[in-house]
């Protein structure tokens, strides 16, 4: 199998302007992994979706052969999955597919960052929601609203800041004393685990009883305040 986990799709700066006045051509996702959702179709690990007006009107490799012969708008989605918008994977033959007929409702997901994503915990890094077409239509370009596609723009990285009298900072330990979670007034946490103080560090937000952690290695996690205690991660916590 390919890896195009690395890959990034190829944009080309005319394909905006065109997704803009299509004037009745056909438009083609080509090269991505494409989830059909149809069990008679399957899928493929590189293939291409012909969207003509509202519907899926050919799924499958080959079609870019006839993309100058057509006049398609023809959008690049390598390292891309290209999947239905409406997939569900919960429950059989309950999702929207993509077979041919059906409307063209439908998500691609790039699978690696888009050049240029900051490395590191921030906030708002970018979604890997490349494309995203609704009755046949582009409404995202790659990652944007087709409107702004092909302008640049700066995720923003907003700083948390709290109130130091806010009732919800100061120390929080757990029932088994094994975790000791310190919310500081600068919107920072300090986790100590056992014997490993700064076990974890991080920035949070809080909304209303809600809290949102982005820790410094990375990743998300959220805690509830309920009833005077903060239940994060299975653990309840008790404020000291």
């Amino acid at each position: 199998m390919t890896n195009t986990s690395c890959t990034i799709p190829h944009r080309d700066d005319d394909v905006p302007r065109e997704l803009r006045a299509p004037q009745g051509r056909p438009l083609l996702l080509t090269g991505g992994t494409v989830i059909t959702g149809n069990p008679l179709l399957g899928d493929w690990e590189n293939a291409d979706v012909l969207i003509g007006g509202t519907v899926v009107v050919g799924v499958g490799p080959g079609l870019l052969t006839a993309a100058g012969d057509d006049n398609m708008i023809v959008i690049d989605c390598t390292g891309t999955l290209v999947l239905p918008a409406a997939a569900d994977f919960t429950t059989a033959h309950a999702g929207a597919t993509l077979t041919p007929g059906q409307c063209a409702d439908i998500a691609v997901l790039r699978l690696a960052d888009t050049p240029g994503t900051p490395a590191g915990a921030i906030p708002a890094r970018g979604t890997h929601l490349d494309i995203l077409l609704t009755g046949g239509q582009v409404r995202l370009y790659d990652g944007r609203p087709l409107d702004s596609a092909g302008t640049t723009g700066q995720a923003p990285e907003g700083e948390p800041t709290h109130d130091p009298a806010h009732p919800f900072l100061g120390v929080w330990v757990d029932d088994n004393d094994f975790v000791r979670q310190e919310l500081l007034s600068d919107g920072r946490y300090d986790e100590a685990r056992e014997n490993r103080p700064s076990a974890f560090q991080g920035r949070y937000w809080i909304t209303g009883n809600r809290i949102d952690y982005l820790d410094d290695l990375g990743f998300w996690a959220f805690g509830e305040f309920r009833d005077g205690h903060l239940h994060h991660a299975g653990y309840r916590f008790t404020r000291r």
